[in-house]
């Protein structure tokens, strides 16, 4: 049966919606968590991006065999290559990303990998999944992107042209790589705990990003708040929200639930305005109203 024909009750979408919009709002303070810790002590985006893998996954582990059980590793050999994707992608998203900052800028960077994904996950969804889009779900899907560049555009981009254009690609690269975490999950999300993907994909991005890591002299000469950070990376916004939104796609296709995943972006911003004294421009208050109202509009269609 295709995904598109499994539709689950009005309950349990709004439900599962919900658990995505967490999910978003969580990874919303990765923003303010690391600008804390570059002020610590020098790290490198690639570094940390592996010690949020690192961390997250045997906590993980631990945690799926105590709640599932004998049965955690159990897998079905067609799935094998699913979750096995769902791990290059992370792997791949945290190179993109964290690579595509220091061409671009956080802000541009960001707006990039977050409105790409929803675009090319209702593509890749719709070719793969047989998922289809109501007027509503699109019409939030544009809003959504609009309200995100205006919440995150504007900011000066750095370097020159090559370099921009070769973070343009990088940020692409991260979009695509979230919009196959997302389909990925949303294909295996009902026929298993919602732990398990999540530890075994999280499990070989890390194993698959420790080469580039060691090479790039990992530091670890971090202040006692600094590891206090880290530990918070790799349990609440990367293992805690994961979590919470592969169960979110048991419910929620893929599509929506990237749509819903713009809210990140919304709660970053507000933090940094109350923590690190960033200013939100006009344009980016319309942004965050547009966003919003987006979100209110496919909760309102679930």
């Amino acid at each position: 049966m295709a995904v598109a024909e499994m539709i689950a009750p009005a309950g349990d979408r709004r439900a599962g919606m919900g658990m995505i919009a967490g999910a978003a709002l969580i990874w919303g303070t990765i923003g303010v968590a690391v600008s804390l810790l570059y002020r610590l002590a020098p790290a490198d985006p690639l570094g940390v991006g592996f010690l949020r893998l690192l961390i997250a996954a045997p906590a993980l582990l631990v945690l799926g065999r105590a709640m599932v059980g004998p049965s955690f590793l159990r897998v079905r050999r067609g799935d094998l290559w699913v979750i096995a994707l769902m791990g290059l992608a992370f792997a791949a998203y945290q190179v993109c990303y964290f690579a595509a900052i220091p061409r671009l800028g956080v802000a541009a960077a960001v707006m990039i990998n977050i409105c790409s994904a929803p675009i090319l996950t209702a593509l890749l969804s719709r070719i793969f999944l047989g998922e289809r889009l109501g007027r509503a779900a699109l019409l939030a899907l544009g809003g959504a992107v609009t309200g995100t560049a205006l919440l995150v555009g504007g900011a000066p981009q750095s370097g020159d042209l090559a370099s921009t254009l070769a973070g343009a690609a990088l940020a692409l690269g991260a979009g695509l790589a979230y919009s196959i975490v997302a389909m990925t999950g949303r294909a295996v999300a009902p026929r298993y705990h919602p732990i398990q993907p999540i530890a075994l994909a999280f499990s070989l991005g890390a194993l698959l990003l420790a080469p580039l890591a060691l090479s790039g002299g990992l530091a670890l000469a971090y202040p006692p708040a600094g590891w206090g950070l880290l530990l918070y990376l790799g349990l609440v916004p990367t293992a805690g929200a994961y979590l919470l939104y592969l169960r979110g796609l048991r419910s929620t296709s893929a599509t929506v639930s990237t749509t819903l995943a713009l809210l990140e972006p919304l709660g970053s911003t507000l933090l940094a305005v109350a923590f690190l004294g960033e200013r939100l421009a006009p344009l980016g208050l319309l942004g965050a109203g547009l966003l919003l109202a987006s979100m209110a509009l496919l909760y309102a269609k679930a």
